[in-house]
């Protein structure tokens, strides 16, 4: 169906209508739930990566050809950036297609896939503009505007356009009911600011199939996305959260985490369990220039029998982390990669991935 590493095609696109009402069967299933595929995109603006593109290239096809040991890649690549994804992402598992892209993170701009009991798989496309217009340098993502409908469109999807802002990033579910977000990201006035509370939790509702919202607080110190909670909390199986946490009172990360640590200790889940945490020491801090970067191991990409988690050079921490997570995820094989270099992009691993769940009639 797909190129592989060594050659490519452009597939057609075709042009479905514009639908909005999605049905009401259809939910957004758990990240460990059984993918068909997993979706990225070529690292190519050159003002997202100001110290040029060369290491994030190549931190990126090591993303990928991880990646691609457990599950097929569908890498999105610009026409004239064909070549240079080819050199750095040789692997048989990863399928090169030509559909243009803006940015790399595709989590945020490309489609969220959801599925019902009968076997059927269909698209969100959320609006967008940005992270909230958060990244100055950005004047024309038109580009990832179009993205998840041309996605959908190449795989005759049917795609379900949404009423209102919103990026993957933002939202983290655990398949049976529950999603995690924060108020910093969907109640910013820079992307929904006709919109309460309640309007966006009856759109999630709606939209994801989902029955309770639990809200945590803000992200992240000087995080690009302007709050994304896949960088202080996700799921690793029903009931059970992963937390990044800080121990120490002086930093400028303390309050908010220890907030958002005291937000998950209160909440239920939509089954009425209570929630098992488990924290996660935040790395030691970095900074570039005068902005603190967003590192966290909690923006790792959960693949069938793999997880792929995020170091950053870090002798404190990264193994620390690593061992955690290892530990709820008996059954997959955790494989570290560097994140300092997709850190400077304003992202991680999880950020740039996004699954495609494998259809399954129950």
């Amino acid at each position: 169906m797909f190129s592989t590493f060594s050659k490519f095609q452009i597939f057609p696109i075709y042009i479905y209508p514009t639908m909005t009402q999605i049905p009401q069967d259809f939910y957004m299933p758990a990240e460990w739930s059984p993918h068909q595929a997993c979706w990225m995109a070529w690292p190519d603006r050159k003002d997202t990566w100001i110290y040029g593109l060369d290491k994030p290239r190549q931190a990126f096809a090591k993303v990928a050809q991880a990646i691609a040991t457990f599950e097929p890649v569908y890498l999105l690549v610009n026409a004239k950036q064909m070549v240079s994804a080819l050199e750095y992402c040789k692997h048989p598992n990863i399928h090169i297609i030509e559909i243009p892209t803006s940015d790399i993170w595709l989590r945020d701009t490309g489609a969220t896939f959801v599925v019902n009991r009968s076997g059927g798989i269909a698209g969100i496309d959320w609006q967008f503009n940005a992270w909230g217009e958060n990244r100055e340098a950005l004047s024309d993502y038109q580009a990832d505007v179009e993205l998840a409908t041309n996605i959908l469109n190449h795989l005759e999807i049917d795609c379900y356009h949404a009423p209102f802002i919103l990026e993957g990033g933002a939202i983290h579910v655990d398949g049976e009911g529950t999603l995690l977000t924060t108020e910093e990201c969907l109640l910013s006035p820079t992307r929904n600011p006709e919109l309460s509370r309640e309007d966006i939790e009856i759109y999630l509702k709606q939209y994801l199939g989902v029955k309770k919202i639990i809200w945590l607080g803000k992200g992240l110190q000087d995080d690009e996305t302007a709050g994304h909670i896949d960088n202080v909390s996700c799921f690793v199986r029903p009931s059970v959260v992963a937390a990044l946490t800080c121990n120490d009172p002086k930093d400028s990360n303390y309050e908010v985490l220890q907030d958002n640590l005291q937000r998950l200790r209160q909440a239920t889940d939509a089954q009425g369990r209570t929630l098992k945490i488990i924290e996660i020491e935040q790395p030691s801090r970095r900074d570039d220039k005068e902005w603190r970067l967003a590192l966290s191991y909690i923006n790792f990409y959960i693949a069938n029998g793999g997880v792929i988690v995020p170091t950053f050079d870090d002798p404190k921490h990264d193994n620390l982390a690593l061992n955690q997570i290892q530990q709820f995820f008996p059954q997959h094989k955790v494989m570290p990669v560097e994140g300092l270099d997709l850190i400077y992009g304003g992202g991680c691993v999880h950020c740039m991935t996004q699954q495609q769940p494998k259809t399954q009639s129950l």
